[in-house]
């Protein structure tokens, strides 16, 4: 059986839980997230945990029970504190900056980049080399800095581009480093 599915949710004070059928909806100090969930999974509510149950052990059930649960804890978790994503640029002459709620990215391009943020998604620049992602949906939040990421992808030489915080760069040898 699944670990992480057996795993209880703990529903802090002040989070709503309403589930409908196949649709869950959680309700928290920051917003609401709504999502369809796969009908063949239970999820029993309680005032102040959330259990998820299969109905059998076969391999689609035992796939999604752990997802599931994820999927669950982090709507909760969501909705209570909020998903960051940090990202960096790195390389002369990149920056970043805010123009209303669009994010303007001048990445050595013959134009700048504008990016329009989605419903739920907030950008922060703290610097011009530094851009930060909020939001309550971790699948958006992710899918946002990826796509920020994919403006400019770091390359392996020297390193330039828009990078995860933290995220290391596989760097190559230039021509003159396999020279005898």
């Amino acid at each position: 059986m699944s670990r992480i599915g057996r795993k209880p949710i703990s529903v802090p004070s002040g989070v709503n839980i309403t589930l409908e059928d196949t649709l869950i909806t959680v309700k928290g100090p920051k917003g609401t997230l709504s999502r369809e969930l796969h009908k063949d999974m239970k999820i029993n509510v309680a005032e102040s945990e959330i259990n998820v149950e299969r109905p059998s052990d076969n391999k689609l059930h035992r796939s999604l029970h752990g997802t599931t649960r994820s999927v669950v804890a982090n709507m909760v978790n969501g909705v209570t504190e909020g998903f960051v994503k940090n990202l960096d640029l790195v390389g002369v002459g990149y920056r970043a900056n805010k123009n209303g709620d669009k994010l303007v990215l001048n990445v050595g391009y013959s134009h700048p980049v504008e990016i329009n943020p989605e419903n739920g998604i907030e950008f922060e620049v703290p610097t011009n080399t530094k851009i930060i992602v909020k939001g309550i949906d971790k699948e958006l939040v992710g899918a946002t800095a990826a796509k920020i990421r994919s403006v400019r992808e770091p390359e392996p030489y020297k390193g330039k581009g828009i990078k995860y915080e933290g995220e290391r760069i596989l760097r190559k040898e230039g021509k003159a480093g396999k020279k005898k």
